[in-house]
């Protein structure tokens, strides 16, 4: 892949001068009144460990007879990368004194003309595109839902002098960060301030034996100020050292496809698989079978287990979560099992969908579950499942892995559908009045240490029993989707809200796969996110549009008498021929636009510079008058020849390099919510 923006020397400057240096470590926290910058006037101690293309720091250093501060830091030499995280720890016998106002990222960025570029989160603002000048004011960015990449997203290019830095925090819960620009001490350059907090409340004392962390802190200096080469440089870091393995074997997590057999069961479906029967999905797999659209898993979604009282759920898969116990008035005996094992002998694998975070009648659960009251925080019907809480963590896990282990499931999904940040200072307030001393933030660090823990040990099982080593992250679609958390999994849907137009999927598609590269979408358009299909299906537009590195299809495969499954293979089987590019690097050929603007034209290419292979996608889009556009190719290589081959008619042109860099490809597209898509080969 393309490291053109690869800086070295840049990361290991800030490797070696504040990761390596205890006073100058970039984070900063206030510690019984006292402010403290790093590990300065502390006796730090340090262990330098390498292994798998890391350098590895762990430093040490106490602040008093109870206070342990760590930081554990880590150095990518490969790519110029450097991370790190903060533990707190009492190892004392009395309560240490207050721990308040940190910061995990507290750094200055030399170098002029500061721009600081990204998208927004999900819900709200649907990944839109930001670009602003730091010259002009600050950016300052917060998180409070406990959901960390819905409204916003941890996820940064600073933009400063010859180069930048790309800049993410780890974190699942609240965070902050604000972005400045001012004059150097010196008064000689421009340094871009940033400041950044996770769990944002934090305002506590640590009992004995208690530790609280920040979140991971990622940064990735790259050189040059154009945005595509710092994307792709971020992207081949991303692939090779954040997203998980596909099985305990340590393969490769490869692009993939799904469907769920909920929209053909013939019954209402309020969301999920709350339709799905013992006596429905026979004649969808066959189906599937017959038409040769075999994908690589099963998706079966909510509304699938009892209510907290033991009875079967007709329409509210929301508000029963909790008991992770399958509904046998649905599954009856083995039936469920042998639904799953039939898709496994056709080589489909089986995730299920759950739901930890909140549970639902918590009377009924303590009385009918082996649930405790005092695992649930806040008030009300229903409420946040405190995973800090190691029995209520030992509780939740064995509910989810029991679940999998009877039934043949190979992997997990998981879903939030609530905004805990609103329900932890319950639970603080309660520690707070109970003690007489600050509890504040110290709920929200534990239940995010509790739901890394969860997730480590549902790939720790699944490690140990042959199923998938990666989990699915969603939240209400794009909730959950920070760095620390796609370690462990990916977005299936990075996003409920692109479940709806082609528009609102090429807005985001020319956004987010900058920094979250392995991830999915709906490949449908409908009106409402739930709506089926009608018709034939989708158009090779709608499809094209779509085309992720997962690929979701999912329809009234039987109950559709109008369904062309020619069309659905012409659309799956394209897919298939361009689906290892979709990792490699990206390039956005037109301007970011709002969903709601359809009058354009969009194209992006991903190219794989290493087996001189690439593929474009351009889309004219509803509304867009021009018949034709040109798109310039950046990563064609002047004095190379090209060929371009149309995969809709099949012709073949050649052309040079410089010509497609320079000039551009003239394409032209009679009618609108019409695309094109070129296979593209670097000729020996």
């Amino acid at each position: 892949m393309s490291k053109k923006a690869l800086n070295i020397a840049a990361g290991r400057r800030i490797f070696n001068h504040l990761l390596k240096t205890p006073e100058n470590m970039p984070f900063s926290f206030n510690y019984g009144g006292e402010t403290h910058r790093g590990l300065e006037g502390l006796n730090a101690r340090r262990v330098t460990t390498g292994g798998g293309g890391k350098t590895r720091i762990i430093t040490t250093a106490r602040v008093d007879d109870r206070l342990r501060i760590k930081v554990d830091a880590a150095f990518v030499e490969e790519f110029g990368q450097c991370e790190y995280t903060v533990w707190f720890e009492n190892t004392g016998r009395k309560p240490t004194e207050v721990i308040s106002a940190v910061k995990a990222l507290d750094i200055q960025l030399e170098g002029r003309d500061p721009v600081l570029r990204g998208c927004l989160g999900d819900h709200d603002n649907w990944y839109a595109a930001y670009e602003h000048d730091l010259s002009k004011g600050d950016k300052y960015f917060q998180s409070l839902g406990g959901r960390s990449t819905h409204i916003v997203f941890p996820y940064f290019d600073v933009v400063h002098g010859n180069g930048g830095t790309m800049i993410a925090l780890g974190w699942a819960g609240t965070w902050e960060a604000l972005f400045s620009s001012g004059s150097s001490a010196e008064g000689n350059d421009t340094v871009t301030r940033v400041k950044a907090s996770t769990d944002v409340s934090l305002n506590t004392v640590l009992l004995p034996g208690e530790k609280i962390r920040t979140g991971l802190v990622v940064l990735l200096p790259y050189k040059g100020r154009n945005y595509d080469d710092a994307t792709n440089l971020w992207r081949e870091w991303f692939m090779k050292y954040n997203l998980p393995k596909a099985d305990a074997e340590g393969h490769p997590l490869e692009p993939l496809s799904t469907t769920g057999f909920s929209s053909d069961t013939g019954l209402p479906n309020s969301d999920g698989s709350i339709s799905e029967r013992s006596f429905t999905w026979r004649r969808t797999l066959d189906k599937l079978v017959e038409e040769e659209m075999i994908p690589d898993f099963r998706w079966f979604d909510a509304g699938w287990y009892f209510d907290a009282s033991g009875r079967t759920v007709e329409t509210d898969w929301w508000g029963t979560v909790g008991t992770w116990e399958l509904d046998s008035v649905k599954w009856p005996g083995r039936s469920f099992l042998e639904s799953n094992e039939a898709c496994h002998k056709l080589g489909m694998k089986v995730l299920v969908w759950f739901e930890p975070e909140r549970v639902c009648d918590v009377p009924n659960l303590v009385k009918n579950y082996g649930y405790k009251e005092e695992w649930s925080i806040g008030d009300g019907y229903v409420r946040t499942n405190n995973l800090g809480d190691p029995d209520c963590l030992t509780w939740t896990l064995g509910r989810i892995t029991k679940m999998m282990d009877e039934n043949g499931v190979d992997m997990y999904r998981e879903d939030n559908n609530s905004d805990p940040g609103f329900a932890w200072p319950y639970r603080d307030n309660q520690e707070t009045q109970k003690l007489g001393l600050p509890r504040w933030g110290i709920t929200e660090n534990k239940c995010i240490c509790g739901h890394y823990a969860l997730w480590d040990g549902i790939i720790a099982y699944c490690a140990a029993n042959g199923k998938c080593t990666f989990v699915d992250s969603c939240a209400s679609g794009g909730g959950r989707n920070d760095l620390e958390s796609m370690r462990r999994g990916f977005p299936l849907m990075r996003s409920d809200y692109d479940r709806t137009t082609s528009s609102m999927r090429l807005s985001q598609s020319s956004t987010f796969p900058r920094w979250i590269p392995f991830h999915g979408s709906s490949t449908k358009e409908t009106v409402n996110q739930l709506d089926p299909s009608v018709g034939a299906g989708s158009s090779p537009y709608v499809a094209r549009a779509s085309y992720l590195p997962h690929y979701h299809f999912g329809e009234p495969f039987t109950h559709n008498k109008e369904l062309d499954f020619d069309l659905m293979r012409r659309n799956f089987n394209e897919w298939k021929s361009i689906r290892h590019l979709l990792v490699k690097d990206m390039y956005v050929l037109t301007p970011w636009r709002h969903d709601s603007d359809r009058t354009h034209w969009t194209a992006i290419a991903y190219d794989d510079p290493e087996k001189g292979e690439s593929v474009l996608l351009a889309f004219r889009m509803e509304e867009a008058e021009a018949s034709e556009f040109t798109v310039k190719l950046p990563f064609a290589v002047p004095g190379s020849v090209y060929s371009l081959r149309n995969a809709d008619t099949g012709e073949v042109v050649r052309i040079g390099g410089k010509e497609l860099s320079r000039d551009g490809l003239r394409i032209v597209l009679p009618e609108p919510k019409t695309s094109a898509m070129f296979y593209i080969t670097l000729n020996a």
